[in-house]
């Protein structure tokens, strides 16, 4: 397996430095891992620096809470994109899911969805605030959405990637929407482990050490 394929090398510290984002993107070329995830400052840095690769440049919209309002977050995702991001992580509005306005957040994600076009959206859950029903019906919403991805957490709030979540996810959106393990993911056995349970990507900062685990040390 090409676990590098997997990864979203990710930095998402609010103290990040373009000096930290330029070393993120060599690593991410000389890996080849999927992608690098940044914040929405940092995306024409990492899409100057990652001219000419195949390595993807993702962007956070409305991280980490969630909490922002639909037209700012519609707003941001169509200037990443301009700005040269290629997938899109939105963090799902919680209060509004725990309040049962589905309605709500399904219209803010069906806007988000319209505004990425064809650049495909994540929709982050932060599973640990949510309960077992809610990982449900947020899942169902990101589907009906249009969405091509759900994401278990922001790694800025209370939890980690699991493989209960993951499990649990794969099988509310089934076979066709990707599903991306991030937070807490250090070893390549966790690794595997999400990937095994129905993870088809991983966010992670610490993706060097995870393919140097696998044995891997440059790209061809």
């Amino acid at each position: 397996m090409n676990l590098a394929s997997y990864i979203d090398h990710t930095l998402l510290r609010p103290d990040a430095t373009a000096a930290a984002i330029e070393l993120l993107c060599a690593e991410a070329r000389q890996y080849a891992f999927h992608a690098v995830c940044v914040h929405g400052s940092r995306v024409a840095l990492a899409a100057a620096r990652l001219t000419d690769t195949d390595v993807l440049v993702a962007a956070v919209v409305g991280f980490p809470l969630g909490a922002t309002d639909s037209d700012a977050k519609r707003f941001e995702t169509e200037v990443l994109i301009d700005l040269g991001a290629q997938e899109i992580d939105v963090v799902l509005n919680l209060g509004r899911l725990k309040d049962g306005d589905d309605r709500y957040v399904l219209r803010e994600l069906r806007d988000i969805v319209e505004a990425a076009e064809v650049v495909p959206v994540k929709v982050i859950l932060e599973t640990g605030l949510l309960t077992e029903d809610e990982k449900r019906r947020a899942c169902s919403l990101a589907v009906e959405a249009g969405a091509r991805f759900v994401k278990t957490c922001t790694g800025f709030g209370p939890g980690v990637a699991t493989v209960a979540d993951v499990r649990l996810l794969r099988e509310c959106v089934g076979p066709k929407v990707g599903v991306k393990a991030s937070a807490g993911i250090r070893d390549r056995a966790m690794a595997m482990a999400l990937i095994e349970a129905g993870a088809t990507r991983l966010g992670t900062s610490a993706g060097v050490l995870l393919v140097q685990d696998d044995g891997v040390s440059q790209a061809g």
